[in-house]
């Protein structure tokens, strides 16, 4: 395993660092403060347009999927120090670059399981940045971190599928330019466990679709990604051209998102919390409490130190989750992409709580980061399921495993 950037990515790297220093990091105030003027609004602060562009120019987009001629045709190892980067302003950073979730997750569906007329009709228009999407999966009345209890129901009827059910958790489903949801459900509810749901494709102006309302993380309701809909479908007529890969291919199909998925927010993840670090590290400099700055405290030396071990174990983690992924493929590498799904969240939340102690009350305000940055990290211990699930499948695999020695005693 060597993790050493490569000539391409090293150049990348610095083109985004003084893209994020110059003009992502100066943009949070601007759309911080669109967004408390304009309580009601839904989707990106305006200057994203201009992040976006700038992005373009700068051959920073679509970084996040190989293989195409729209793309940067970079590795998933190659793009973790670049996705870190854009951890630094979660909310601007990757949408700017058009690699923000659940985009990158069903730009990577369509790729690969996509009809041609799919990719005309929604993947070119995802990779230009002109539309946006969402995926419907988690449903409120069932356990849906066993997929298999999801229970909207898809129905063959002629030459259409209809919808009946009832998702949430449906990320930018509230932005005005998303234009489609991918939407998994029952189309055969008799056959054997795995092969009863499958994925279509249905756009957000079909009737008998609506939008009830978004649910908030922690109390923020994340207007700029579109928030989280709470979706219903009563009787949603798509053709049967909309079906996304195989009839009863549910699962796989959603596994392809998921893996590269959950990778992808760990990257990000690091880079929130080494910038959880740099602020928590400036603060304890300059504050000074009983005569002493808060630097010169032992109990948060212990923070910082263990911050920046616990940070760097868990980078490695991710890189190593990300290497296996292009050596074996992400089936392969499942276990990996599970350790890392784990590790990553428990540690980035501790690092930002630590970092919100030494802000004192200002950490937990809205006048720093480090209280999004929090509701992002425990929210990461239950989107694209849960640490028990995860933690489940390694205890598993762990207990079949093959010791590299005969234990005797």
């Amino acid at each position: 395993m060597d993790f050493a950037h490569t000539a391409k990515v090293e150049s990348l790297r610095k083109k985004l660092t003084q893209f994020m220093q110059d003009s992502v990091i100066p943009s949070e105030v601007t759309a911080a403060e669109h967004f408390r003027s304009n309580p009601g609004y839904w989707g990106p602060p305006p200057i994203m347009a201009e992040l976006k562009a700038e992005a373009r120019d700068a051959g920073l987009w679509n970084l996040f999927l190989a293989g195409d001629e729209n793309t940067s045709g970079l590795t998933n190892l190659e793009y973790a120090p670049l996705a870190e980067l854009t951890g630094w302003s979660p909310l601007i950073a990757p949408e700017a670059l058009n690699c923000s979730a659940p985009d990158t997750g069903n730009m990577e569906l369509l790729h690969r399981f996509g009809t041609e007329a799919q990719k005309v009709m929604w993947l070119q228009p995802l990779l230009s940045g002109d539309i946006r999407s969402c995926f419907s999966m988690t449903e409120p009345d069932v356990a849906s971190s066993d997929a298999d209890n999801v229970a909207t129901r898809i129905e063959d009827d002629g030459n259409d599928w209809v919808i009946t059910g009832r998702k949430w958790w449906t990320t930018a489903a509230l932005r005005p330019e998303c234009a489609v949801d991918l939407v998994m459900g029952v189309t055969d509810p008799d056959a054997r466990k795995g092969r009863r749901h499958s994925i279509v494709l249905v756009p957000m102006d079909s009737p008998g679709l609506t939008v009830l309302r978004s649910t908030s993380v922690l109390g923020y309701d994340d207007r700029q990604e579109g928030g989280h809909g709470e979706l219903v479908f009563d009787g949603v007529r798509v053709p049967k051209t909309n079906l996304l890969g195989p009839r009863g291919g549910g699962f796989s199909v959603a596994q392809t998102r998921l893996g590269p998925g959950r990778i992808h927010h760990c990257m990000r993840l690091i880079g929130m919390a080494e910038r959880a670090i740099a602020l928590m590290t400036r603060r304890a400099q300059e504050r000074v409490v009983f005569g002493t700055p808060l630097a010169d405290k032992g109990v948060v030396q212990q923070w910082i130190a263990e911050a920046r071990v616990n940070v760097d174990a868990a980078r490695l983690l991710v890189l190593r989750a990300a290497w296996n992924m292009d050596v074996s493929g992400a089936k392969a590498a499942r276990h990996d992409i599970a350790a890392a799904k784990i590790m990553t969240p428990r540690i980035v939340k501790t690092v930002v709580d630590n970092a919100i102690q030494v802000f004192g009350g200002a950490g937990v305000s809205q006048d720093t980061t480090l209280a999004m940055m929090y509701s992002q990290a425990r929210f990461l211990q239950i989107a694209d399921g849960p640490d028990e699930v995860h933690v489940r499948s390694l205890a598993r695999t762990e207990m079949t495993a093959e010791p590299a020695l005969s234990v005797v005693r």
